[in-house]
């Protein structure tokens, strides 16, 4: 008898003696035999797998767009002031001569130097240039205080 079995098992077979026909009922039974089958395991199908290597990317060389300098800055002609008109944070009154030439101008509650040179059409470094006693820049302006829009003359 032949028997396969897969993984690991135990399989306790009892063979009992037959009692015979015409033997005596005092007869001691056959013993009891015990047969212990171990299954051995086929040895299971064996993958192989290769890796095939990624190959290693190769960098580019980075592309440098060729440097175009900015356009030179205009030329700020200074001349006269151009009153406007009053415009928030330059509310205050110009003072012009007899020409019609602005002379002056009152700083008034609420007055910011940059919205006085817009104002008056003046870039604020001329402004800064024809008043230098400003402190700070023209951060710092005192209600009362007098500013030049002459451009041939400093204060």
């Amino acid at each position: 008898m032949a028997l396969r079995l897969r993984g690991t098992a135990t399989l306790t077979v009892l063979l009992l003696g037959a009692v015979g026909v015409g033997v005596s009922a005092c007869t001691a039974p056959a013993p009891v035999q015990t047969v212990i089958v171990t299954a051995t395991p086929e040895p299971a199908e064996t993958v192989v797998v290769t890796a095939t290597p990624t190959p290693t990317p190769v960098a580019e060389a980075p592309v440098e767009a060729p440097v175009v300098p900015n356009a030179p800055a205009p030329v700020v002609v200074e001349g006269p002031a151009n009153d406007t008109g009053a415009i928030p944070g330059a509310q205050g009154a110009a003072s012009a001569d007899g020409n019609g030439y602005l002379l002056t101008y009152t700083v008034v509650s609420g007055d910011s130097f940059f919205d006085i040179a817009q104002r008056f059409d003046v870039p604020q470094q001329q402004l800064l240039r024809m008043n230098p006693s400003i402190p700070n820049l023209g951060e710092t302006l005192y209600i009362g205080q007098i500013i030049n829009l002459d451009w041939q003359t400093t204060r």
